[in-house]
């Protein structure tokens, strides 16, 4: 009996770290929300691979100027003309520091182009700032995802 209560005194912290760390991941569904008018517009599934590395789908469309199941006329190439629900639009982030991933693609389905990424979790895993730029990360823009 005794080293059954050892045994879940010393599991105890690792469950509390393990569950701190799940809310630290990017890894799950998130609402996007529109940094120019401040409404969502799509719920974001992002996966964490093996290797560390993130990619995106989107999973829903919530709001669109396109009707309920938009494509993406303004892209090119494969995706040219593809639905938007499905569509990967978050590849190849990193990690790169305490809750900080970097180093990949967003693609921005409305305007058809394709920026560098870097995403933060924020407020205990509730948020995430995603930041789309060109060139140096000062040239860009950033958006706040709740998780849902």
């Amino acid at each position: 009996m005794r080293s059954l209560f050892t045994a879940l005194l010393l599991a105890l912290p690792l469950t509390a770290t393990s569950l701190a760390f799940a809310a630290e991941s990017p890894a799950g569904r998130w609402q996007t929300i529109d940094d120019e008018t401040g409404k969502p517009t799509s719920i974001i599934e992002i996966q964490e691979a093996a290797d560390g590395t993130l990619s995106g789908k989107v999973a829903k469309i919530l709001r669109s100027n396109h009707g309920p199941n938009p494509v993406c006329s303004a892209c090119e190439g494969e995706r040219k003309d593809q639905p938007i629900t499905g569509m990967t639009i978050l590849w190849g982030l990193k990690p790169a520091g305490e809750r900080v991933w970097n180093g990949g693609n967003i693609l921005d389905p409305g305007k058809g182009k394709t920026y560098r990424a870097k995403v933060t979790v924020l407020e205990g895993g509730e948020k995430l700032e995603m930041r789309g730029y060109i060139g140096v990360e000062a040239l860009g823009r950033t958006q706040t995802w709740v998780r849902q």
